[in-house]
């Protein structure tokens, strides 16, 4: 039987979104007030949800405390008061639109999950916009 468990952090970090290969005018049409050439930031809420079966010993699927250091590791460090244009290596060429920071997410996490255990992201970058993404 599997059962799930999700922790929930948060992170601060400013983005501009912007394809280089169009106009400023199809940016500004496309993107609207997020092609702002001086940035904007979100309070990003990050779910993370592990999924798999529970330990029979420990009576745990994943010792959330150790979920929580590889979530401080490998996002909260890399992401949390950054501008994920200008300060983070994952988007100089990838456009840091929700669906990428999620994506990203999901890879720089799985990396360091075992293999058994399902991984799924949902990224809130507002109170009423998320996305969800679990490698599929």
């Amino acid at each position: 039987m599997k059962i799930s468990v999700t922790r929930k952090e948060h992170f601060n970090a400013a983005h501009r979104l912007h394809v280089p290969d169009w106009s400023e005018e199809k940016n500004r049409d496309f993107f609207g007030p997020c092609n702002n050439k001086n940035f904007h930031g979100h309070n990003y809420t990050l779910h993370v949800k592990v999924t798999g079966t529970i330990d029979p010993v420990s009576g745990y699927l994943i010792d959330l405390k150790w979920l929580s250091e590889i979530i401080k590791q490998e996002v909260k460090e890399r992401f949390d008061h950054r501008n994920l244009n200008l300060d983070c290596e994952e988007f100089k060429t990838l456009n840091p639109t929700a669906e990428n920071i999620s994506m990203v997410i999901w890879k720089l996490l799985r990396k360091q999950l075992p293999k058994h255990l399902d991984l799924n992201i949902t990224l809130y970058e507002t109170e009423r916009n998320s996305v969800e993404f679990s490698g599929e």
